[in-house]
């Protein structure tokens, strides 16, 4: 019986290392979660009856901005990415689709349309989203995108517009969710900027 005894006492001591190696130990397990990047115009236009057609084509993504992780501009001037907190989508691509959106909506446009679309475009915008990230140390979100407008219509393609855009806005706290808000409407702000000056 005693010999029994010291038997299983060692196997007690073992049985939760090897459980735990196994990852059976009860650790609290972290869900990743994916947010959309919908900035939305305040107001929706009507189109443009006899105005151009505009042809958005596919963002570039800047340097670093290929991950879906939230991103952080941290003190020492490095970028953390966050594993767990995510957008629903790459940010370029959303943002390509939310512009797209914006701009439809605007009323300079008779149509807004997507590459690939057999409809025959007056201009054509080309992109690249350069910065999409808070700054927690001044409570800040800042977003950054460079475009360039070719006008097709005559027989010379011109450059209508090239400039880069870029917008702040206020980080209400240190949540994901603040975060995604905050960066949306730092977004926004450049749509309304790049609408502003197709308007001129």
């Amino acid at each position: 019986m005693r010999r029994r005894l010291a038997l299983a006492v060692p196997l007690l001591l073992v049985a939760p290392m090897l459980l735990a190696s196994c990852g059976l130990s009860e650790r609290p397990y972290a869900e990743r979660r994916q947010w959309p990047l919908m900035p939305r115009r305040p107001r929706s236009e009507a189109p443009r009856v006899r105005g151009p057609v505009l042809l958005v084509r596919t963002l570039r993504t800047g340097p670093g901005l290929d991950s879906r992780g939230l991103q952080s501009l941290q003190p020492d001037g490095s970028i953390r990415t966050a594993f767990y907190e995510e957008w629903a989508a790459p940010p370029a691509q959303a943002a390509e689709e939310a512009l797209r959106g914006w701009l439809a909506e605007s009323g300079v446009f008779a149509a807004v349309i997507a590459q690939g679309s057999r409809v025959e475009a007056d201009q054509v915008l080309e992109g690249e989203l350069t910065a999409l990230w808070t700054v927690p140390t001044i409570g800040q979100a800042h977003c950054a995108m460079g475009i360039t407008v070719l006008d097709h219509r005559g027989a010379n393609v011109r450059v209508r517009l090239q400039q880069r855009f870029a917008a702040e806005a206020a980080l209400a706290g240190p949540s994901p969710r603040e975060a995604v808000e905050a960066q949306a409407a730092a977004l926004a702000l450049v749509f309304s900027r790049i609408e502003a000056a197709l308007r001129i």
